[in-house]
């Protein structure tokens, strides 16, 4: 009897070691260097991000990859074998990117199902003291961290728009801000003949940074000045100091404005409507008087 009690027990213990086994997860530093992601075929393998991200697939992989991200969490499943290639997962509230680089091989008969992968990222107090960073290049670091949010979301408004995505340097708690479709900018540059359109906004904190298309619409050059802005602005910076004649490759630059508190439309002078509105309101008759009654018969 204790023999076989002593066999199920065994018997328990080597099961709840198997499953334990077959759900461990790799977790793997993303230190800006490509991350090596191995794949087999008619295999699913599960990467667990943690943020939300767009996966780029290059096209070259046709229906040879399968891949789909949902709630921070990336599915692969090659169904042919891969060469050498790389991923790209792309933040889609900051815009930074994660690279894969994946290979898929076909399936042998004795290896075991690959294991899930959690990737985190190395905090900057858990960087090794042997990194190779002088006492110089950290104390310059300390200014850098007292930069004013108005510059540091310009920036990143700047290379959003004018960078390469993988060269956008990553900014923890931004987000987009969608913009009013009715949104007028016809009052914020009214000395100049130029025709502004919003294009993109984002949110720090308590900052806003909203990008601005200007276009020329004259046939001459014409120089930008911020003080000629109206409106209630903490920051605004021209891409360019001055516009091209129309119709050239210079007549269009962005401006970037940073407001505190509020977003673009509520820093804006108030539109006065070219129509009268007191004109849609109804018609009331004055009563007669006793001299415009009609005479009775």
């Amino acid at each position: 009897m204790k023999s076989v009690l002593i066999s199920v027990s065994l018997g328990l213990v080597f099961t709840l070691g198997a499953i334990a086994t077959s759900h461990a997860i790799e977790v793997m530093r993303w230190e800006r260097l490509p991350l090596a992601v191995p794949l087999i075929v008619g295999q699913e393998r599960v990467v667990f991000v943690e943020r939300n991200v767009r996966v780029g697939v290059p096209a070259s992989l046709g229906d040879r990859l399968r891949a789909q991200s949902a709630a921070g969490t990336v599915y692969l499943r090659a169904n042919e074998p891969i060469e050498p290639t790389r991923l790209q997962l792309q933040d889609a509230t900051t815009g930074e990117l994660i690279l894969l680089d994946i290979v898929a091989e076909p399936s042998k008969s004795d290896q075991s199902p690959l294991e899930s992968i959690r990737i985190v990222e190395q905090q900057a107090s858990q960087q090794p003291p042997g990194n190779g960073r002088s006492t110089n290049d950290q104390q310059s670091d300390e200014p850098a961290k007292k930069t004013p949010l108005p510059v540091v979301l310009t920036r990143y408004a700047a290379q959003n728009l004018y960078a390469p995505l993988r060269t956008v340097e990553p900014l923890p708690g931004i987000r987009r801000i969608n913009l009013p479709p009715d949104l007028s900018l016809d009052l914020l540059l009214p000395s100049l003949p130029v025709h502004a359109k919003a294009l993109s906004a984002w949110r720090l904190d308590d900052y806003w940074v909203t990008a601005i298309r200007l276009t020329n619409q004259a046939n001459q050059t014409i120089n930008l000045d911020p003080r000629l802005l109206q409106g209630n602005f903490v920051t605004a910076t021209f891409q360019h100091h001055n516009l091209g004649p129309k119709g050239s490759s210079l007549d269009t630059t962005v401006l970037y404005l940073s407001t505190r508190g509020h977003g673009i439309a509520q820093s804006l002078l108030p539109t006065i409507s070219p129509v009268d509105a007191a004109l849609n309101l109804p018609q009331t008759t004055a009563p007669l008087t006793s001299r415009e009654a009609p005479d009775e018969k």
